[in-house]
């Protein structure tokens, strides 16, 4: 079938890290020049969307309108309010995530918050595990942005949200309700904002564990390009096979599928 609609990852699949992936820059162009709908879905919680789009054009040659951009920080609050449970959150994130919690006036509460939400910190302490880890256990809601446990990089495979999240489920022994890929929450928001059916659909992504699992578990087709942190070798020992696997993204044709 032609596929009328595209959700893509970003990390690992149209840049990594501070790298370029130039077949990924061609695959954004290639889908503008179409015309084809698609939407850039991202566990990363860093950045807002505003950044984001101001790297995607000043590093990595892409140009793209902020409506394209869902982050797993925008499915959060998305989910924060439609459980209506309090405006009160602690969050481990960065501005990205903080940023957003805060403009949809959540105000912080370090000892009896509503929610604590934890998404990817690189200036991560023990006081703030230790704070976290005290309001889960007087009751706050513990959502995870995403269940990255790694993010490819320049420099390799490094810690994500995800192991941060699984440092805390050891510490209050209580799960996180994750949001991010591959979960219903973001991927049913996406293809909401995206105005396509899930059967006409395909997501893309370099991650089996997270961009096509969310395809697999919500019934949509998925794309599997090994440029990032699912590699080549591993593709045959994968207990559910993508629909298609690339080497590179300059190997899809939109017409010959």
């Amino acid at each position: 079938m032609t596929y009328k609609g595209y959700l893509i990852d970003l990390d690992g699949t149209i840049y990594r890290g501070k790298e370029r992936i130039p077949a990924g820059e061609r695959f954004i162009q290639r889908l503008q020049a179409r015309k084809l709908p698609y939407m850039l879905v991202t566990n990363n919680t860093m950045r807002t969307p505003e950044m984001i789009q101001e790297m995607l054009a000043s590093q990595f040659n892409i140009q793209t309108s902020l409506r394209t951009i869902y982050t797993a920080t925008l499915a959060t609050v998305d989910y924060m309010n439609d459980m209506n449970r309090g405006k009160t959150a602690y969050v481990i994130g960065e501005v990205g995530l903080k940023s957003a919690i805060e403009e949809a006036g959540y105000r912080e509460d370090k000892k009896n918050p509503a929610y604590v939400v934890v998404g990817l910190d690189r200036q991560l302490t023990y006081d703030m595990v230790a704070t976290a880890t005290l309001a889960i256990q007087r009751g706050a809601i513990f959502i995870g942005t995403n269940p990255d446990l790694n993010i490819p990089t320049e420099k390799g495979l490094v810690p994500g949200a995800g192991s941060i999240q699984a440092l805390l489920e050891a510490a209050t022994r209580v799960k996180p309700i994750i949001i991010g890929k591959p979960e219903a929450v973001i991927v049913n928001n996406a293809l909401e904002h995206l105005g396509v059916s899930r059967r006409e659909a395909i997501m893309v992504g370099d991650n089996y564990l997270t961009d096509i699992m969310a395809g697999i578990k919500n019934d949509v087709a998925t794309l599997l390009v090994t440029t990032g942190f699912t590699k080549a070798e591993e593709v045959a020992s994968l207990p559910t096979q993508p629909d298609h696997v690339l080497f590179s993204l300059d190997e899809w044709d939109f017409d010959e599928i």
